[in-house]
């Protein structure tokens, strides 16, 4: 059985850092892409960043380059896992934060929700001002 289980969401104000792991199980971690969602209240969800475990290739969203860092143990470790570092975090960023599963790649990091085969529940994450 599939699952991808988020956590490390929180609170935080304006500046602060929160790292974001997602726990992935059930599937060949190291043929798939692991994506990055977001969704804040009463908007659509958008990609933020992905790296593809075949090949290393990362994309971020224009948005948090710079800010934010992807990363994945692409299997060395027993337990499969990508991290998403965030950094000098804005109230903008506030949302609740999604991984995904691409067994295609990350697609040139086009983020499109359609492609993704696997989802988590997500984690809440605020950035207050």
């Amino acid at each position: 059985e599939v699952h991808l289980v988020e956590s490390g969401g929180g609170v935080v104000q304006t500046g602060g850092s929160l790292r974001l792991s997602c726990v992935a199980s059930g599937f060949a971690f190291g043929d798939y892409a692991i994506g990055w969602f977001r969704q804040a209240p009463g908007k659509e969800r958008e990609g933020v960043s992905c790296i593809d475990n075949s090949d290393g290739h990362i994309y971020y969203k224009d948005s948090v380059k710079g800010r934010f860092t992807i990363s994945s143990d692409n299997g060395k470790n027993a337990v499969n896992t990508v991290t998403l570092q965030m950094s000098s975090l804005k109230p903008e960023d506030t949302a609740i934060y999604y991984c995904a599963a691409d067994r295609v790649g990350c697609q040139r990091g086009l983020f499109n929700m359609a492609w993704y085969d696997y989802w988590g529940q997500g984690t809440q994450v605020t950035v207050s001002s």
